[in-house]
């Protein structure tokens, strides 16, 4: 027989039923032995107390009318008495049958009943004595005047009322384990119901389409199997917020998948701009030489421009990676003075303003990319304010921001500004491949810092924060 092969399952409701039944049938039994021993010893004390009296009354002086296998009214059937005389020969005899009330009939006992009374010694308590023949007794052994009295009852009375109390205690037992596990079998399958509507719950989330695609999981458990109180309530409460994280993360997923899809859709696009217009260019030179002059600058931009691009689409990739930035001190106010001045040079239509504290700031990181961070935002704030306008860079000491007066961010546009090719309405898009600001988060959040926008028509502010800045 194979005994490696699949088992029947055992249920949570067979387990406890089980151990139900178990428990009851142990605590019957210990119930019932204890009973039983209990019953049997208050009817051996019982049956003690007789002998005792049938003891006195066998080694008491004879009465005239008697004869010596006569017993005495009252006596029990099955009643034994013999004497053995210090000289002369022993005798003894057994109630057989009743005559009336008056003396009953006796009969004798034989050689070998008679020696089985014999071998026992006088003792002032009775002794447990099998006769041949006659069975189990319980015997009291005296000395009398002129030799041994012996006196005994018959155990078999005892015997029979212990074993019928021992069935008595099996039957009720055994319809008691019955009716454990017929109602435990009941209040267990009512009390696990909740915990199969639970499972039924995660079972049709199971079969729910998860691969791809937006996900709606309106499956949850019922607010009533969620009482954290109970332990059906905590599993039914914890499956609710599994199902939670993982609507949101495949909430996420989408949007990543999307994400990603806009994206490659928008550097091809970027790309395809100034690849049609190095390829347009050049086919004008290859028909027009005189024009080659203007057709190679026009080819060098473009090949500039998309050199920039793919640099920032590689700076994001290697960002997105998690790729390592170097960690060095840096002299955050010198930085921010530096691309001030720069900007100032560049573009000096807008008032540029810069607040730094007495002493000079240091944080942690990598200064070239935090120096790029400084310049997007710059050249973001030149890009999208009208000339006249006025930007202000205040350090901090937990990092720096960058205000202007310019018309702001559009409403709808304020919640995706630090997304990749994000393009803005007129006033705020000339020219650029919206890649600024979410280069500007991706390096601010490589160095564990958060970058946040606040912006309305005339006060806009961009505030970047960086871990542990130090003074």
């Amino acid at each position: 027989m194979d005994l490696t092969g699949p088992r029947l399952p055992r249920t949570l409701t067979a387990r406890l039923v089980a151990v139900v039944v178990v428990l009851v049938a142990a605590s019957a039994l210990l119930i019932g032995a204890a009973t039983a021993l209990a019953m049997q010893r208050n009817l051996d004390q019982r049956l003690d107390a007789d002998v005792r009296d049938a003891a006195r009354f066998v080694a008491g002086p004879r009465r005239p009318d008697r004869d010596d296998d006569d017993f005495g009214p009252g006596q029990r059937y099955g009643s034994i008495e013999a004497y053995y005389p210090d000289s002369g020969e022993s005798w003894g005899s057994v109630l057989s049958e009743r005559e009336g009330e008056g003396w009953s009939a006796s009969t004798a006992l034989d050689t070998a009943q008679l020696t089985a009374l014999d071998s026992l010694r006088a003792d002032r308590d009775p002794q447990s004595v099998d006769v041949p023949d006659l069975g189990s007794y319980r015997v009291l052994v005296t000395d009398v005047s002129g030799g041994t009295v012996v006196a005994g009852l018959p155990r078999s009375e005892v015997a029979e009322t212990v074993e019928r109390l021992v069935q008595l205690e099996l039957l009720t037992g055994l319809l008691g384990v019955l009716a454990a596990a017929g109602a435990g079998t009941w209040v267990v399958r009512r009390q696990l119901a909740p915990l199969r509507e639970v499972a039924a719950t995660a079972h049709r989330v199971a079969e729910l389409p998860l691969a791809s695609g937006e996900i709606e999981m309106t499956e949850r458990v019922p607010a009533r199997l969620t009482d954290e109180r109970t332990e059906v309530g905590q599993v039914g409460s914890a499956l609710n917020a599994m199902l939670d994280h993982v609507e949101a993360s495949l909430g996420q997923r989408h949007r990543s998948e999307q994400q990603v899809r806009q994206f490659v859709a928008d550097a091809s696009h970027e790309l395809r701009t100034p690849l049609a217009t190095i390829a347009g260019y050049t086919e004008l030179a290859r028909h027009r030489p005189e024009t080659s002059g203007t057709a190679l600058d026009k080819v060098e931009t473009e090949s500039a421009r998309m050199t920039a691009l793919v640099e920032d689409l590689l700076l994001l990739a290697r960002l997105d990676s998690g790729r390592p930035l170097e960690r060095r001190p840096v002299d955050l106010s010198r930085l921010l003075l530096e691309a001030v001045d720069d900007v100032r040079v560049v573009d000096a239509e807008r008032s540029w303003r810069l607040s730094l504290p007495d002493e000079p700031i240091t944080v942690t990181g990598d200064e070239a990319r935090l120096h790029q961070v400084v310049s997007n935002l710059l050249t973001n704030a030149r890009k999208h304010t009208p000339p006249g306008s006025t930007v202000t860079v205040t350090a901090t000491d937990r990092g720096f921001t960058v205000h202007d007066d310019g018309p702001g961010f559009a409403p709808g546009l304020a919640p995706h500004a630090f997304e990749r090719f994000t393009r803005g309405d007129a006033a705020r898009t000339r020219g650029g491949a919206g890649l600024g600001l979410s280069l500007v988060e991706a390096i601010v959040g490589a160095h564990g810092g958060t970058v946040t926008l606040d912006s309305r028509p005339g006060d806009t502010t961009i505030a970047v924060e960086l871990p542990s800045p130090r003074p």
